[in-house]
């Protein structure tokens, strides 16, 4: 069917095309079958697809023409119908107006190819139909109040809905076409929306399908735009079953010093919500309500294990757990952000400083004390000390021993000392006050033992040429096999005894010296920057230029003998560099138990105009699945030599800073509360205990209001007593 101007018609073709098969000859079949309803075998290649349907699922009474060719001619013949054009000359083909047919050729005409009205609007869908990009724009630019974008398959989503309502509006909007498809009455929005849910499945969108509220859907797209279209639903804290004040409790239960397992959190969550125990707040004695976690119905909202889980696990509140259950060493290694910094270039800009056991034990069982002194860019040991006890005579003896190293060599004062503070805090208003004898002093904070350089280069030196020069190198549970010495278990009646080979002291500090001065003339393990140099070649070529002579005669002041005895919940790696997430906040958008992400990022070209592969990313955009977490920029690291720090230098340690000060605040703002829990037979006994007790003043033996007790209650008649007994 078709218009010819505005009188909707049909081809005279349509109304006589046979669409039944030709039987076959051979086949024997009486042509009069065609014509009872009966499927017979034959050529169905003349046939047509009818409203969607192959001819071989519809009957043969709607296959079969409209009307014969000699029905068609004696109907026009005789005026009954009206051909609004002729089918003469070349190409053209002769329209009845539909209006003019009988009513018994108009029903057939639907059965065999549909409603003629909404046929109408499906053909205006089918050919105007387009995908808004100015919605796609628009839902993959969005971003939540929290910074979250919206995932992939609603932008879709979301983009085919904007696009049919943009169709819809288009054909509402336009008069001619609404007057044919409804035989100029006003619009009929049950039909239209009958035509939506026709191209539901072809399109895939989402939109009502009840007239009224699909009515509402489009006015409210007209006046509201886009954004109307987005779920209500997204970080909505009412879809959510676990709330954030049942969040907070799961966490205060988990915090009993017990630690429990993540079962007995949620068993004694449910517990609770049942009524069967009392949660209080061990400070405030405050008692949590069990009836303000209940579900809509007023059921108590039970949990899953699985459910309590995830929240317990989720990056956030493991932190925060961390923080309350771990050791501060632990916390800070394993979740607390710390400072990516880069390497000193000129040799004495700092010293490292740092003491050790000796791995391997004396015969008594304890193992020698060890304090060494680091230079930074080339990793010599350039001051050492050993004692059997860990005094500050050992921190003494450390930089005695640097300063006849640094002036048997014609070396000058290093330029800043790092240290910690448990031997060398009493020496902080001398020796270590930074300008009396060193130019900086840099304070290493307690328990973050990766600040200090010296840390790193003691395990350098330990699995490097301790392993190689001595027996019994390792820890009894490292897990490389090759690290863990030989360690035998003496089976007695105190089951702690361990049998291991022992040395002397002298033996010990005899093959720790030798040790040093085989790590001091190895390559240094920078032969890129530094080919073919030994690591005391590297110190003796590559000093300060800054540097200055001390005085002796007030150096030997401070350590002259005499007579009298610190990946991080902070940054990606991508292509060997990092780069920092925008805030510590980022962490809660990940998903439970999941830290890893997928990383895009295009490399950035040089100045020359020339691509650098894939080396050092300006931007790098990252995803969990398909949510959008962040954009990450690069870390921007200091010179960990203060000496040699630049503004930049400066900028990118406050920058650090700020980030590691927002990641502790974020720990106090989420300090998990601690709780107790007790039992329903406490509870009770508790209470009968409170019901009898007696106020005070009903005791028996209560002393009398007008007793007098004014004698006793002057101290000058002490004194006096007391003058006179002497």
């Amino acid at each position: 069917m078709e218009y010819y101007g505005k009188i909707l018609c049909i081809s005279v073709q349509d109304l006589t095309y046979d669409d039944r098969p030709v039987a076959a000859v051979t086949a024997g079949v009486n042509p009069a079958a065609r014509t009872a309803g009966a499927v017979v075998d034959g050529d169905w290649s003349r046939s047509r697809v009818l409203n969607g349907h192959r001819p071989q699922e519809l009957p043969m009474e709607i296959l079969s023409p409209i009307m014969s060719e000699a029905n068609y001619k004696q109907l026009k013949a005789r005026g009954q119908i009206n051909v609004v054009r002729a089918g003469k000359g070349l190409g053209n083909y002769a329209l009845i107006e539909v209006a003019t047919l009988p009513v018994r050729f108009k029903e057939r005409i639907k059965e065999k190819y549909g409603d003629m009205e909404q046929n109408v609007l499906k053909d205006w869908f089918g050919q105007h139909y387009r995908l808004d990009a100015k919605a796609r724009e628009f839902y993959t630019r969005f971003r939540f109040g929290d910074g979250g974008a919206l995932p992939p398959e609603k932008i879709n989503e979301y983009t085919v809905n904007a696009s049919v309502l943009q169709a819809v509006a288009a054909v509402v909007s336009d008069t001619n076409i609404m007057r044919r498809a409804m035989n100029g009455t006003t619009v009929n929005w049950g039909e239209i929306v009958g035509v939506i849910s026709y191209y539901k499945a072809e399109y895939e969108h989402t939109l009502p399908l009840s007239a009224h509220r699909f009515r509402d859907t489009l006015k409210q797209f007209q006046s509201e735009g886009y954004e109307v279209l987005i779920s209500k639903k997204f970080r909505n804290q009412n879809t959510r079953k676990v709330s954030y004040d049942i969040e907070r409790l799961i966490l205060s239960l988990d915090s009993l010093p017990e630690r429990p397992y993540n079962t007995t959190v949620a068993e004694l969550y449910n517990m609770f919500v049942k009524g069967e125990v009392t949660v209080a707040d061990p400070e405030t004695g405050e008692t949590f309500e069990p009836s303000q976690f209940v579900d809509k119905k007023g059921n108590p909202l039970v949990l899953s294990d699985a459910t309590i889980a995830n929240y317990l696990n989720t990056p956030k509140n493991k932190a925060l757990r961390a923080k309350l259950h771990d050791t501060q060493w632990d916390f800070n290694n394993a979740y607390r952000p710390y400072h990516l910094r880069s390497h000193a270039v000129y040799a004495l800009s700092k010293i490292s400083l740092d003491d050790r056991d000796l791995p391997r034990p004396m015969p008594n069982g304890n193992r020698v004390k060890a304090y060494y002194a680091y230079e930074v860019v080339s990793g010599c040991v350039v001051g050492k000390a050993y004692n059997r006890l860990k005094t500050r005579d050992l921190f003494i003896d450390c930089m005695r021993n640097m300063f006849q190293t640094l002036d048997r060599n014609g070396m000058y004062m290093p330029m800043e000392l790092e240290v910690e503070h448990h031997l060398v805090e009493s020496f902080s208003d001398g020796l270590m006050k930074a300008g009396v004898v060193f130019p900086m002093i840099r304070w290493c904070n307690p328990g973050n033992s990766r600040e200090k350089r010296a840390e790193h280069f003691n395990r350098a030196k330990k699995y490097g040429t301790e392993k190689k020069l001595q027996v019994g190198i390792g820890r009894w549970y490292s897990k490389l096999e090759a690290n863990r010495p030989k360690v035998e278990k003496v089976y007695e009646e105190k089951n702690d005894t361990y049998k291991e080979k022992s040395y002397t002291y002298e033996k010990l500090v005899a093959d720790d010296i030798r040790a040093i001065e085989e790590y001091n003339h190895e390559l240094h393990p920078n032969q890129k920057m530094y080919p073919g140099m030994t690591r005391w070649d590297v110190l003796c070529a590559r000093q300060n230029p800054e540097l200055r002579p001390w005085d002796k005669s007030y150096l030997y002041r401070y350590i002259g003998e005499n007579t009298t005895t610190i990946r991080q919940n902070m940054y990606v790696t991508v292509q060997y560099e990092q780069y920092q997430l925008p805030s510590p906040k980022v962490i809660e958008k990940l998903e439970p138990r999941n830290l890893k992400v997928d990383a895009y990022w295009l490399p950035e070209a040089d100045p020359a105009g020339k691509p650098q592969g894939a080396n050092k990313p300006g931007e790098v955009y990252l995803w969990q699945g398909d949510e959008f977490i962040c954009v990450c920029k690069p870390v921007s690291k200091y010179n960990e030599a203060t000496a040699e720090q630049t503004e930049a230098d400066k900028a990118a340690y406050v920058e650090q800073a700020k980030y590691v000060s927002q990641f502790d605040k974020m720990m106090k703002d989420g300090k998990i509360q601690p709780v107790v829990v007790i039992r329903q037979e406490e509870k009770e006994a508790i209470e009968k205990a409170v019901e009898g007790a007696r106020p005070c003043g009903e005791a028996q033996g209560t002393v009398a209001d007008d007793e007098d007790f004014s004698e006793y209650m002057d101290a000058d008649r002490y004194a006096a007593a007391g003058v006179a007994s002497m």
